[in-house]
């Protein structure tokens, strides 16, 4: 456990330096200019020249990404062209928002894919078997703000169950929780349905049913821990997803995490805020992956880490 655990991180650290050299690279050949976004449409040549020499715009490549690579060592992001603050402490601000969208998401699409899935598997080749699945491809085939305008419309402006956006209690997560949850759930559920039909054909399963144990007793104790096993990989992909890709959904919402943090940062070329943001998202699949592989030989004793 130990060695796998040293040679996952040596494999993450290299693949965070490649990252971040990417993503410094196509910022720096972005044709926009932060200089001139910060200091206005009306500004002289002048001082646009004096903005990008205090900010080290004007030196080369090599050494702007040495600069920043060797503040990343002492855990410096580098600070906000726009906002004047440390990128590490916009991050953190936002991150707890992320993390609790991201866990309800999670729970959305779990209790909602794994049981069509399951039904669809137990009920193989009929009408609801069918219906599930129509569903299912429907879902993932979506645009997430269609999904989210249409919750939104339905659910807070018709019914008023919910607030139309926000952020602070339960009812304000409920909706974006199931706008990203609806279109993971069809991934799920297709996948959870390929698992148990497959599991489902196994000789334990045949010998569990032998010895007289109720159906929900086979499905549930036998086959259901066995099918999982591919769920768990899909888990820790959507956790880095779920960082990075909600910028929509956060948008739609007015949910203040790290995606709706990106997306302005985008619109203004704030380069720190970007770089930061690419880097805790890359953390976070690199981890999510990591920790999948690490919860499934506890579910399955038969995987060996290597």
């Amino acid at each position: 456990m130990a060695a796998y655990l040293l040679r996952r991180l040596g494999q993450t650290l290299l693949i965070l330096i490649g990252i971040s050299l990417v993503t410094f690279i196509l910022l720096y050949i972005l044709p926009a200019d932060p200089a001139r976004q910060i200091a206005g449409r009306s500004a002289t040549p002048e001082t646009v020249a004096n903005i990008r020499a205090q900010l080290g715009l004007d030196q080369p490549f090599l050494v702007q990404y040495w600069r920043y690579a060797t503040g990343l060592l002492h855990g410096d992001f580098g600070r906000s062209y726009l906002q004047k603050t440390e990128v590490a402490e916009l991050i953190a601000s936002r991150l707890p928002a992320t993390l609790l969208l991201m866990a309800g998401a999670i729970v959305s699409e779990l209790v909602i894919g794994l049981t069509m899935g399951m039904v669809a598997a137990v009920q193989r080749g009929s009408k609801l078997d069918q219906g599930l699945m129509v569903l299912s491809f429907v879902g993932v085939s979506t645009p997430q703000f269609v999904i989210g305008i249409l919750l939104l419309y339905v659910f807070a402006v018709l019914l008023g169950w919910f607030p139309i956006g926000g952020y602070g209690t339960f009812r304000h997560l409920v909706l974006p929780s199931l706008t990203l949850g609806l279109l993971g759930a069809g991934w799920y559920a297709r996948m959870m349905r390929s698992a148990m039909l497959d599991v489902l054909r196994q000789d334990y399963i045949r010998t569990a049913r032998a010895k007289g144990l109720a159906r929900w007793q086979v499905i549930l104790g036998h086959a259901l821990p066995n099918a999982v096993l591919p769920i768990i990989a899909m888990i820790g992909i959507d956790i880095g997803i779920f960082m990075s890709g909600i910028v929509v959904v956060e948008s739609v919402y007015g949910w203040p995490g790290i995606g709706q943090l990106a997306w302005q940062a985008i619109q203004r070329i704030d380069i720190p805020i970007i770089m930061g943001v690419t880097l805790i998202s890359a953390c976070a699949i690199v981890l999510g992956n990591l920790i999948a592989d690490l919860v499934a030989p506890l579910i399955d004793p038969r995987i060996k880490l290597r």
